[in-house]
C-alpha cells in the first residue's frame, strides 16, 4: 500500500529482521521515548516488535527500510475493538514523514482489522515531535500519567494516553 509517492508501505517479513533492528536499537538504547529497558536484548525486542499478538510493517523509500510499526489489539474482551501502536523511524530519516506515512497507514489498517479506535497508553509528553504529530492526525490527549516515565537526562516526566476513534 502506498502512503506517500516515495514511500511503500508492507506488511515485514522475517529476513526484514535485521533493518528493522538497526531502527529501534537506538531508539530502545536511548530509553527516551519507549518504556522499554535500554538493555533490551535483540531477542527481547524482535518479541516485542513482532510477536504473535500482533502485525508489523516496515516502510520503505528508495528500496531501503526507513521506518517500522506495528498493530495489535489494545486489549483482549470489551475493549478488542481499540487497538495499539508502535512506530519508530530511522534517525537518517526523521523529519521526512515517514511517521506521518505509517500513522495514516495504520489508521488503514486498523479500519480494515475492524477496529472502532486506537490508542497510545504512553505517549513520553516531552517527544514533543510524537505528541504534535499525533496530534496532526487527529488523536487527542484523553489522560495524563504524571511523572510516569523515567526520562533519562529530565528525570521524571509526564506520559500521555492518547485516542483517536476511527
Amino acid at each position: 500500500m502506498r502512503t506517500r509517492a516515495d514511500i511503500d508501505i508492507r506488511e515485514a517479513r522475517s529476513d526484514d529482521w535485521p533493518a528493522i533492528w538497526r531502527i529501534i536499537s537506538p531508539t530502545i538504547r536511548a530509553g527516551e521515548t519507549y518504556a522499554l529497558a535500554p538493555d533490551m536484548s535483540e531477542d527481547e525486542a524482535r518479541a516485542y516488535w513482532t510477536g504473535p499478538d500482533r502485525r508489523t510493517f516496515v516502510a520503505q523509500a528508495s528500496e531501503a527500510i526507513v521506518g517500522t510499526y506495528y498493530i495489535r489489539a489494545n486489549n483482549a474482551g470489551g475493549g478488542a475493538h481499540v487497538c495499539n501502536c508502535g512506530y519508530m523511524t530511522a534517525a537518517a530519516a526523521a523529519g521526512q514523514g515517514i511517521a506521518r506515512a505509517m500513522c495514516a497507514h495504520s489508521l488503514e489498517v486498523a479500519r480494515a482489522m475492524g477496529y472502532r479506535a486506537m490508542q497510545f497508553n504512553f505517549v513520553i509528553s516531552v517527544n514533543v515531535r510524537a505528541v504534535r504529530l499525533w496530534h496532526d492526525m487527529g488523536f487527542v490527549t484523553v489522560g495524563v500519567l504524571p511523572e510516569a516515565f523515567a526520562h533519562p537526562s529530565k528525570g521524571y516526566v509526564d506520559a500521555l494516553v492518547m485516542s483517536r476513534r476511527l
